[in-house]
Parts: structure tokens; C-alpha cells; sequence
């Protein structure tokens, strides 16, 4: 009964919404909602509906969640995030992570712990075992907690990544996510890392670029990435291609008007500026979007599963967004005409997460607050400051809830036991109709390092079945997804072999190849002939999917004929661009990992000037002003932030760019308003960090006339320091026309 289920869909022709109101709220009240109140508030489709699984005082400022193998329910909560208009105390070591679990089945929890308390503002988690991975807000690093007496509270912490650097950034601009992917990597928003988990570390691959992204990471069942950002007003990017080979967002990859969303309220608290809002004053486009996921669920509607659902809680909003492959591209087509999946009435409905359940159902983390912009952006005397203090938004603190999406004619599926279950018993999971089990059966059994079960795993990934596993399947082959993950199982076990690679290899299944093809990588890199004249029988496959991953993996070997297979892969595409696009990323992100060759002939001190100012613009800038300093702009959206590359202001007065960098910068830039402002970044970075990104900013990509000197020195930046002390306001470009004049 364990894979049985409901496979009914929706078959109505014209979706609605019981109970939405047919116009736009003009005037909604920021006052506070009990959950059953807000849940009354918010719309979903007909014969979908929302059950509470958890509020306060339960918990307090949920910002994410993760379940363990068993279901148990961990809750990272954000306690001090503005508190207040000014946001002060944010930094305070007194946030939690809460262990949640229902003792009685009914689907609510009634059983809290605090398994971790004295925390500054934890932004990630993964349970990966029996213990339970966490990041802080202004920290890189990593701790391995784990509770070694059963009592629901952690009791043993260790350090499963050490990095003791202060991450400096805006805590909206620090990294989130720590997904263990499909492939085994464990990624993470911002920063141009990744990670492999191995007894209890985590080993650190370097990215030759930041992935993006700001709050959030979403998977497929195939292991594509999705990110957002929500300072670029970008709802999602970096889904054509994994992080590691580089990084491609085509203006293409949304259906027209993807980025219009459609709340039922005014949205006057939203980031300032009549531009973002229709005559209604109402939110017209995406400014905060986060906590994405992709459903990949079992007991909603068919014709949901493998949707990408986006936050926006500035918009007290989700999307529902139906992702098409048009010929390797992949495109994003809001569900709906002029309407969202979920909206709510209450201005204090703050969606900031939402994930898939080991139960199969769809999971919404509320943080049910009336601030949700950083201290940065509500300024004394700034448009959204006035809102948030006439609406009294700031006094909504202290509260916050998860909800549970459930569709009529469906039940809520098992309680996992993975913790306790064999390895063979896990195995069984690897084809189960929840993306959940499938996930966590696969890191579950990389974690035990059991390759006794490799046997087994080798049989299910090229389709045959033992006596015993022909019952659980009811006679049936292995389904493709049940393929797939057992030969990620084997590739993460150690336990891979050529043999299995190559019937793979000729599966019927394009994913299946797919996945072939991608774990071949360690064998083409070191030049194994073999795998590479395997791998060339599919250079003419019809599935544009598996021709694209064969150029991204042949793209590591140094052997003639791989190069010749890549060119003939994008000679044979014809019109189909996205070929040559995905080539082009591949280059440039194998130049930038090769960038300090440019350097040679700089000083050893303006060559680690520049060296570390890269590392920053990679983690920070690049998010904004794009990896190639080009600006940020997807789907014929207006950039985030002004272009570098011949920019009048990079390559002009280096006095100005240190106040800009210090103090930052709002107004029209040269008669274009961009989507966000530059933030100060002085006050909690030193003179040293200024001028590294400075010089790096200046050396890559002004234009470098006769005498000009890229490489900023700190002492330059203390000067302007002393100079501007005191100022708390953004410069302008109006005031620099002044000082030269």
C-alpha cells in the first residue's frame, strides 16, 4: 500500500477561488490575525485547502524547516529579526531552532522542543542522519548537532565546517539553502562553494562564480537548481545549467509577463517607489520572491506535481509557475491568467518558505510579521517607513505559522521510519512516488556508507529486479526515477562501475541517460577512452536535454575527440541557440577560474588586492551588477543595478567610489532608476575589504587610459572615512557633480 494513490486531477476548465474578493483591497488593516482568522483570509483554489500545523506560541519567526528521516520536524526561527523599526539587538545569541512532532497522527503538532537555543538568526539546516547540520547569520561556519540522550534537545555540537571569517553582509544578502542535491552536492545560495557530506565534515568545492540567488534553493526530480532574487527582482534563475559549469539566464526564459503578480491588497509597504505598484496600489511585480520549491509530492493533484512555487511576501502571495523544456531551454509560464495559486487579505501573511513533506503534501512557513524589509531599506524618513508606522505593522512580532496544503479525495501519506529501516529496506524507497523518500533514502544510505546493498542498487539502476523486489514493485520495472537515484547512490557509495554506466547509457529513458552521462564525468577527466567512445553514440540523441549534458561533460576532458563531439553537438543544433549559449557559459566560466593569470605582472600586494576584491564581487556584487559587471536584467525587466563595464564613475574619480561604497548610493543613475539602491556597506567592513573590492571593481572593468592606477590602498579609504564620518545617508550622483565642479 506504500506506493498506492489517489491519481485524480483537476479537470475543470475554469479554476476558482471560493470566497476571493473580485476587486483589489484598497485599504487592508495591518492588525494582528489569530491563525484561525488569517487562515480565513487566504484564498486558494477550489478543492484545495490549508490545515495549521503548527503556530504560536509553538513557534516564533519561522523562516525554514527540514524533517529528519523519522518526520520529526526541525524549525529554524528568526527571534530577533526586527523586533523593532530599527531593528536593533538583531545580532543577539538568543534564537532557536525548535524540534516539532505529532505524537498522535492527526497531522498537527502537540509535541515541542527547543533543540537549539542561544543561536544568532539560523538560516540554514540539514538533517542529514541522526544529526542535524546549521549555518548562523554573520558566520560561514558549519555545526553537526545531534541529541545523544533522546530528550528532543541537541547535547553534542561539532564543527562539520570550519571557515572563522565574519560573513559582513546584509543578513538579506548572506547565503541560504544547504540542499543535498540529486548529485550528491550540497548546495547553498550567494556563495560560489558547494559541499560534500563525509562522517560528519563537509568537504568544500570551489565555483568559479557565485550561483545567485539570495533566499532559498529549489530541486527537481532531475537535480536542476533553482534560485531567486529578490534584491534583482528576479523570481527565479540559474535553472539552465548547474552552478558548476557556469552560469546562463537567457531574457528568454520567462513566458511574457511571467514577472506581473497579482495580489488582492494594496501593497503600499512594498520597496518605495510608484513604479512598482498598478493605479490600484497594488503590487504589479516581483521585489521580494523566496523560499521557492518544486512540489514533487504524491497526494496533490497530478498536474501539480513538478510546479515551481515561489514566495513573495511582499505581495502576501505564492505563484504556481509550469515549467516547459522548449528544446533544452527551460521556460516559465505562470499557472494561471492574471492570478496567483495563493493570496491573502491579512497584511501580515508573510510566505517565506515551502517545501514538499515526507506526507506528500505541499508545506507553507508563514513568518506572520508586519516588517519584512531589513532595517537597511526603512530609514528614518524613508515611504515605507511612514506606511509601516501608520499601520502599526511594526507591533506584528512574536508570531508565525506552517501550513499544510491538502486537495479533496487525497490522504495524507505515512509517517517515514528511515532512521531505524535497513539499507535494503531503504533501497525499496529509491522508487517511491514522493520526491521526499526518494531524497532522503539516497542521502540516508550515502551517509551509512553500506555498500553492501550495491548489488541490489546495480540491478535497479539498469531495471532488473531480485525475486523479492519484483513483489514490492507488484512485477513491475524499476521506474525511471528509481533508476536514476540508485545510480546516484552507487555514484555517492563510491560504488559506480563502467559496466552499469553503460547500459545506462542506452536506457530508454532520456533522465535516465541523462544521469548517465553526468556521473561519467570523473572518467572523461582523466581521459578514460572507453566512457568518452560510449559517450559519443549519443552525440545525434533526440533529446536536447541529454546532447546539452554530454557538451557540459565532455567540455572537462583535454582529448581531441571530446572537443571534436562538443563542436559537432553545436553544428547539428541548426537554430537552436541554446547550445551555442550553454558552450559560451562554459568558457567563461573555465576564464574566470583561470583568472590569475591575468595578474602576473602586478605586484604581489595589488595582486592580492585585486584577487580578494574577486572573491567579494563573486559573493556580494555579482547578485546585482551581474557576473560579467553587465547588470542583472531577466525576462525584459529593468537591471537591479547600473552596469560597471564602461562606466563612467568606475573608471573616474576613485574618491567617489569609496563614499559610494561606504555611505551608498540612491537616485537616477545618469536618467535610469534601477530595481534596488546601493546599500552602505562601511559601517561593518574595514578599510582593507573596501579597497580589495574596489580594485578588483576598477581593474576588471574600466576603461584603462594612459596613467590610470586600478588598485585602491586602504589608507585611501581610511581618509575618505575620517572625512565622511557622521553621514547616514546615500550619496547621489548629483553631489559628486558639485565636488568636481
Amino acid at each position: 500500500l506504500l506506493f498506492s494513490h489517489c491519481t485524480r486531477v483537476e479537470t475543470h476548465k475554469k479554476v476558482t477561488w471560493p470566497g476571493k474578493p473580485d476587486s483589489i483591497i484598497a485599504h487592508p488593516s495591518g492588525t494582528y490575525m489569530t491563525p484561525e482568522e488569517s487562515m480565513k483570509h487566504i484564498y486558494v483554489p477550489q478543492e484545495y485547502h490549508l490545515e495549521l500545523v503548527a503556530s504560536e506560541p509553538m513557534i516564533k519567526e519561522p523562516v525554514t524547516i527540514a524533517w529528519d528521516g523519522d518526520g520529526n520536524l526541525y524549525v529554524a526561527e528568526l527571534n530577533t529579526y526586527m523586533q523593532n523599526i530599527d531593528g536593533t539587538g538583531e545580532n543577539d545569541p538568543t534564537c532557536r531552532i525548535m524540534r516539532l512532532e505529532d505524537s498522535n497522527g492527526d497531522g498537527k503538532m502537540d509535541k515541542s522542543t527547543v533543540f537549539i537555543d542561544s543561536l544568532v538568526m539560523p538560516r540554514m539546516m540539514l538533517c542529514v542522519g541522526r544529526h542535524l547540520l546549521v549555518n548562523e547569520t554573520n558566520s560561514y561556519n558549519i555545526w553537526n548537532y545531534s541529541d545523544t540522550d533522546g530528550d528532543g534537545k541537541a547535547d553534542k555540537r561539532t564543527l562539520a565546517y570550519a571557515n572563522d571569517k565574519k560573513d559582513t553582509r546584509n543578513l538579506e544578502h548572506q547565503k541560504s539553502g544547504l540542499l543535498w542535491n540529486l548529485d550528491n552536492w550540497i548546495y547553498v545560495s550567494c556563495d560560489p562553494v558547494r559541499y560534500r557530506y563525509s562522517d560528519g565534515k563537509l568537504l568544500v568545492d570551489s565555483l568559479a562564480n557565485s550561483p545567485g540567488g539570495q533566499w532559498g534553493i529549489a530541486t527537481d526530480n532531475y537535480g536542476r537548481l533553482f534560485f531567486s532574487n529578490a534584491g534583482a527582482e528576479i523570481p527565479a534563475l540559474g535553472y539552465q545549467m548547474n552552478p558548476a559549469y557556469g552560469l546562463l539566464n537567457p531574457s528568454d526564459q520567462y513566458a511574457k509577463g511571467f514577472q506581473e503578480v497579482w495580489p488582492i491588497i494594496a501593497s503600499p509597504d512594498a520597496k518605495p517607489g510608484a513604479r512598482h505598484w498598478r493605479p490600484d496600489s497594488s503590487l504589479d511585480h516581483f521585489t521580494s520572491s523566496c523560499g521557492q520549491t518544486i512540489f514533487r509530492g504524491d497526494r496533490l493533484p497530478e498536474n501539480i506535481r513538478g510546479d515551481l512555487f515561489i514566495c513573495e511576501p511582499a505581495g502576501r502571495l505564492i505563484r504556481r509557475a509550469k515549467i516547459t523544456d522548449e528544446n533544452g531551454k527551460i521556460v516559465l509560464h505562470n499557472a494561471y491568467d492574471h492570478q496567483e495559486f495563493i493570496t491573502s487579505s491579512d497584511m501580515n501573511f508573510r510566505p517565506v518558505h515551502t517545501a514538499t513533506g515526507p506526507d506528500g503534501c505541499l508545506y507553507i512557513v508563514d513568518m506572520n510579521r508586519g516588517i519584512i524589509q531589513e532595517s537597511t531599506w526603512v530609514e528614518p524618513g524613508s515611504l515605507i517607513r511612514k506606511v509601516i508606522e501608520g499601520r502599526g505593522l511594526e507591533n506584528n512580532i512574536g508570531h508565525g505559522r506552517i501550513y499544510r496544503l491538502v486537495h479533496d479525495g487525497f490522504k495524507r501519506g505515512p509517517k517515514p521510519d528511515m532512521l531505524n529501516a535497513s539499507s535494503a529496506k531503504l533501497v525499496t524507497y529509491l522508487g517511491h512516488p514522493n520526491g521526499w523518500w526518494r531524497d532522503n533514502a539516497q542521502k540516508e544510505l550515502i551517509i551509512r556508507g553500506d555498500k553492501s546493498v550495491a548489488p541490489a542498487l546495480r540491478q535497479m539502476a539498469v531495471g532488473r529486479q531480485s525475486f523479492w523486489d519484483k513483489l514490492l514493485f507488484w512485477n513491475e520495472r524499476p521506474n525511471s526515477l528509481a533508476r536514476i537515484h540508485a545510480l546516484w547512490t552507487l555514484e555517492g557509495l563510491h560504488a559506480i562501475d563502467t559496466n552499469t554506466l553503460f547500459q545506462a547509457l542506452q536506457d530508454e529513458d532520456p533522465h535516465v541517460r541523462k544521469t548517465a552521462v553526468w556521473i561519467s564525468e570523473p572518467y572523461v577527466k582523466r581521459g578514460v577512452m572507453p566512457v568518452i567512445d560510449k559517450l559519443a553514440m549519443l552525440k545525434n540523441d533526440p533529446s536536447p536535454d541529454v546532447r546539452i549534458q554530454l557538451m557540459e561533460s565532455l567540455f572537462y576532458s583535454k582529448t581531441e575527440k571530446a572537443w571534436g563531439l562538443i563542436q559537432g553537438i553545436i553544428n547539428d543544433a541548426g537554430d537552436n541557440q541554446i547550445f551555442a549559449r550553454i558552450f559560451k557559459s562554459l568558457e567563461v566560466n573555465q576564464n574566470t577560474k583561470l583568472f590569475g593569470r591575468r595578474l602576473a605582472k602586478l605586484s604581489a600586494y595589488n595582486r592580492k588586492q585585486v584577487l580578494g576584491g574577486a572573491v567579494i564581487f563573486k559573493q556580494l556584487c555579482s547578485s546585482c551588477h551581474g557576473p560579467d559587471g553587465r547588470g542583472l536584467a531577466i525576462g525584459g525587466s529593468a537591471t537591479a543595478a547600473p552596469p560597471f563595464v564602461n562606466s563612467k564613475e568606475v573608471g573616474g574619480n576613485q574618491d567617489h567610489l569609496i563614499r559610494i561604497l561606504l555611505n551608498g548610493l540612491s537616485g537616477p543613475i545618469h536618467g535610469k532608476t534601477y530595481s534596488d539602491v546601493m546599500p552602505p556597506l562601511g559601517a561593518a567592513n574595514s578599510d582593507e575589504w573596501v579597497a580589495s573590492i574596489l580594485s578588483y571593481i576598477r581593474y576588471e572593468f574600466a576603461q584603462k587610459k594612459k596613467g590610470f592606477i586600478a588598485v585602491v590602498k586602504p589608507q585611501e579609504v581610511k581618509k575618505i572615512r575620517e572625512l565622511v564620518k557622521g553621514r547616514n545617508h546615500p550619496w547621489t550622483l548629483k553631489e559628486f557633480e558639485k565636488m568636481t565642479k
